[in-house]
């Protein structure tokens, strides 16, 4: 089968025929599913494309059913079900969308291999296979839709920029006219109209092409022409003989190949293949068309691998040097530097000189290892020079047009500065791109930041989508024949370019492992990365043939207390603001900013972070210097006070500044209980738990949090610290509010109850309160709110802690059955929240008014109460109260009889659940499922849905017995039901 989506949708048989595939919907789903032939595409996004971003109650019914009409139509074995969503069963080379973009990508191939000819032929095939608006049938994928207008446009670019190589002038001028008028703000058709026009012997109207473009460009954006509109009207200006004569009309049929069948020209997996032509190939450095002067090149030489994903930056460094006279790639060692600046190279016009700096041992060999690049030698001869190496530079280059590129300048930066400095302010047509791991600091220097490459996230669809990834399967396949990307290996591919950073050299280490190893015992050595990767090319510099070599290059050239800096840093796991590295590491920042402009860290938002290889080595210098203890105990600290500063404020109107700081730095403040944990400093780290347990609940951070409050019981055993316990309880109520529970936590657990009501106003942790009348219940000596108030008069309590009692007034009275009392007390608690800004608090007394109204039967008001707890919740940022949230709502739509409403709501509530850790909520979101089966008659799903809410439940939690007891009627509901049929 063909599958046409260039237009309207179409299926056709093996001998052409149409194949009926019914109505709208079908060949909309069909569409979709044939952008992406061979990949399970997700439910939701399928849904999404069929219906829009407010699909109508029931889509998933919905889409079910246009799936099986899609099936009829094409036979079961063409649409595959799986969990996560449908799959159409085709070869991709059948789908002419696919089809047009291995076409197109060979056509530019070709066109960047000076194959004219052979690129008209294969852009003309691919745009034959349009048939109209792309998508036709699919109004809700615009996105994908103009994607693909956008890579036909750029086809049709390229099969113009073909036919005027082959001499086509005069055939494309009106072509190109009615180009312009569609895309009046497009440089490339214009500059290649003005080409035409002249070839054609009308040089005055391509003039007149350039001045009504720059016109329309001031006129509609302010600017003023790119480097590719300006180069082809200074070359018409020029009448340089690059831009052609017309040439005679090249009959159709000699405009196709004779290489052999076009269909056998395109192949390897969707996508592309990794290698071919280099990204941003178009308009390399001060590229106009094809016609300019190919230039001398000193210093360069032919690549023996192709190059991968820096398609941006080449673009970037064109743009940065047609506005700037010295532009400098800056990045850590590794991050391919050297490599752009090399394909900068071979992309110039004019003439080029690189010259490699790396193998200097001292700043006064620069200047004469330019003047040796470019040939320019002593004369034999006994008397001295009369100039000065520089001044002999500026002489040979006043009157010259050059790019000189100064290649790995960071070992002898202060001398390429003075020399790059002056040769600037003398020669006018001299252009310098320096590659180093630091700026050069004079004026006038642009930076161009060489980042690692673009890592996909762990369980991406396309990994190959990602430079990272392309590059690793690339070189692998270089060493061992037939690797390819698959599914079964594409975790493992993952895994390791995320341990390299993303950063090319370390990938390509990587991958040559794969001569010897597979790729999942590479994989698995990567926690001994400078022993697995080292070996490298034999006929690389030094400092590149193995991973510790890079970093070495990089640490040799800091001074002692830069190296300091950057060893005392590596105790930091999630990065660092300045003022944290300063405090931690006992240096100025300044030092941490020097690091910066090293490339040994990166600055983002205002944090300082290593790479995890940079970091690595780092460590091992920290451990060296006998500094690490010393340095983690300063972490832990200044982790600690931040902890104890943020606890205060998170339950006031500032919650929301201190969440989001607290986000920021939750890896470190997880790494110092875990560091603490481990040395044994057990009453550090039962503080931090306790003054990290209202940012962890907030936040919905259930299953690491717990996990480390059970590793830290383990050390610190049965017996309470002295002076510590509050502390300790938080530890126990931590360690099992992910419910995953033994015997010995569960007696633990019990032992926490408190005796007597004052024992719930703790005098530290002030979130205890809550938690341990949520894990434990209500206090045992008081049964009314009377008794309540009376004992609770005489402690001294924040305003939070008030509002909260207030809470607990209210449930008390609802126990009692006093509603009406019962909802003023958590009016009064609404109030004072309210009136605190404390956003969590707010949400537990809308919360309580919800359940209250959902008790009396008022179910209108319970959904509105609980909509606008869970408003209040997503404005948290809490996930585990979202879920909880979105529970509550669902019981209202099921009570009031919007059952499948209720059960996507559910549905939602348990995916969040199982994300987050929050195994009460999940239980409750499956009870909901049971019961919503329950009311539809399914007996037997009801059934399964609450056997497995029993299961998850947590057993040791005052707070679910309720559900407990929900989820045991249910299950004798569903028996009763079974057994009366």
């Amino acid at each position: 089968m063909r599958f046409e989506i260039l237009g309207p949708t179409a299926v056709r048989g093996a001998d052409g025929t149409a194949i009926p595939i019914g109505g709208p919907r079908v060949r909309a789903l069909l569409a979709l599913l044939a952008l992406e032939p061979g990949r399970v595409i997700d439910a939701d996004r399928l849904a999404t494309g069929l219906y829009g971003e407010e699909p109508p109650e029931g889509v998933a019914n919905a889409l079910q059913s246009q799936v099986s009409r899609l099936r009829r139509a094409l036979g079961r074995d063409r649409v595959e079900f799986h969990p996560a969503g449908y799959r159409l069963v085709a070869d991709p080379m059948d789908v002419d969308a696919i089809r047009f973009e291995r076409l197109a990508a060979e056509g530019r191939r070709a066109l960047g291999s000076g194959d004219a000819r052979r690129a008209a032929a294969l852009l003309r095939e691919g745009l034959a296979l349009w048939r109209g608006r792309p998508l036709a049938d699919a109004p809700h994928a615009g996105a994908a839709a103009a994607r693909l207008s956008e890579l036909r446009l750029t086809a049709v670019e390229d099969r113009t920029q073909a036919d005027l190589e082959l001499g086509r002038h005069r055939e494309l001028v009106a072509e190109l006219r009615q180009l312009v008028a569609d895309h009046p703000l497009r440089e490339r058709p214009r500059a290649q109209l003005m080409r035409a026009l002249y070839g054609s012997g009308r040089q005055a109207e391509a003039l007149a092409a350039y001045a009504e473009g720059r016109r329309v460009l001031r006129d509609e954006l302010g600017l003023e022409p790119g480097p590719e509109l300006t180069a082809a009207h200074l070359a018409v200006l020029r009448a340089d003989p690059a831009l052609g004569p017309a040439a005679p009309p090249i009959p159709d049929d000699a405009s196709r190949t004779t290489d052999g069948p076009i269909s056998g020209a395109v192949g390897g997996p969707v996508g592309g293949p990794v290698g071919g032509a280099p990204e941003g190939s178009e308009g390399g450095v001060g590229a106009a068309g094809r016609g300019g002067r190919e230039g001398v090149k000193l210093g360069t030489r032919a690549q023996l691998t192709s190059f991968v994903g820096r398609g941006e930056e080449l673009r970037q460094v064109s743009a940065e040097l047609a506005a700037s006279r010295l532009v400098t790639l800056v990045g850590p060692g590794g991050a391919g530097k050297t490599r752009l600046a090399l394909e900068v190279a071979e992309r110039a016009e004019g003439d080029v000189c690189l010259v490699q700096l790396a193998p200097l041992t001292a700043e006064s060999e620069v200047t004469p290892a330019v003047l040796t690049a470019l040939g320019i030698r002593d004369r034999h001869r006994p008397e001295p020079p009369r100039l000065e190496p520089a001044e002999r530079l500026v002489a040979a280059l006043a009157g010259r047009d050059l790019l000189l590129i100064l290649d790995n300048s960071e070992h002898v930066v202060e001398a390429v500065a003075r020399l790059a400095d002056t040769l600037l302010g003398s020669c006018p047509g001299l252009r310098v791109l320096a590659t180093s791991r630091e700026g050069l600091g004079i004026t006038g220097e642009s930076l161009v930041p060489v980042a690692p490459l673009r890592l996909p996230p762990p369980d991406a669809p396309d990994p190959l989508g990602y430079a990272a990834v392309r590059l690793f399967a690339d070189r692998a396949a270089a060493v061992r024949p037939g690797f390819a990307v698959t599914p079964d290996n594409a975790e493992q591919v993952i895994r390791i370019c995320h341990a390299m950073d993303g950063l090319p050299l370390a990938i390509e280490l990587a991958a040559a492992r794969l001569r010897t190893l597979p790729v999942a015992e590479v994989a698995a050595r990567l926690d001994d990365r400078f022993r697995l990767l080292a070996r490298g090319s034999r006929t690389a510099l030094p400092r590149h043939q193995t991973l510790r070599a890079v970093v070495a290059w990089s640490w040799d050239l800091l001074d002692g207390d830069e190296q300091r800096m950057a060893g005392r840093l590596t105790v930091f796991a999630g990065g660092a603001t300045a003022e944290a590295a300063e405090r931690v590491c006992g240096l100025p920042e300044e030092l941490l900013f020097s690091l910066a402009e090293k490339s040994l860290v990166e600055a983002v938002d205002g944090r300082f972070r290593m790479l995890g290889t940079i970091r690595a080595f780092c460590a091992e210098r920290l451990e060296e210097a006998g500094e690490a203890e010393a340095i983690r105990e300063a972490h832990a600290a200044y982790y600690l006070n931040l902890a104890v500063e943020a606890d205060g404020h998170l339950r006031r109107a500032e919650q929301l500044e201190w969440l989001a700081r607290l986000d920021a730095e939750s890896d470190d403040l997880n790494a110092a209980v875990r560091w603490t944990t481990e040395s044994g400093r057990l009453e550090t780290a039962l503080r931090l738990v306790g003054f990290c347990a209202c940012y962890w609940w907030m936040r919905g951070h259930r299953t690491v949090s717990s996990a480390l409050g059970r590793e830290l019981l383990d050390r610190v055993g049965e017996t309470t610290p002295a002076g510590l316990e509050e502390e300790y309880a938080m530890c126990v109520l931590v360690a099992a509010w992910n419910g995953v529970n033994g015997d010995w936590l569960n007696e633990r657990l019990e032992a926490l109850r408190p005796s007597r009501t004052t024992d719930y106003i703790p005098a530290r942790l002030e979130f205890l309160t809550l938690l341990l009348s949520m894990f434990t219940g209500p206090p045992p000596d008081v049964s009314t709110v009377a008794e309540l108030r009376e004992l609770t008069a005489a402690v001294s309590m924040s305003p939070w802690s008030t509002a909260l009692t207030g809470c607990g007034y209210g449930f008390l009275l609802q126990f009692g059955g006093q509603e009406g009392r019962a909802r003023a007390e958590f009016e009064r608690s609404l109030a004072a929240f309210r009136a605190m800004g404390e956003r969590w608090g707010t949400m537990l007394a809308l919360s309580a008014l919800a359940d209250l109204a959902a008790e009396q039967g008022d179910h209108a008001t319970a959904l509105a109460m609980a909509d606008a707890a869970l408003e209040v919740a997503r404005e948290l940022g809490a996930p585990a109260d979202v879920a909880e949230g979105l529970c509550r709502r669902a019981d209202a739509l099921a009570r009031t009889g919007e059952l499948e409403r209720a059960r996507a709501t559910y549905e939602t509530a348990a995916d969040l659940s199982r994300r987050v850790g929050s195994t009460d909520m999940l239980a409750r979101a499956h009870c909901g499922l049971g019961e919503v089966a329950l009311a539809v008659g399914d007996a037997a799903g009801a059934r399964t849905w609450l056997e497995q809410a029993r299961e998850e439940c947590p057993t040791a939690w005052y707070s679910v017995s309720e559900l407990r007891e929900r989820i045991s009627a249910g299950l004798t509901a569903a028996a009763e039901a079974v057994s009366g049929r």
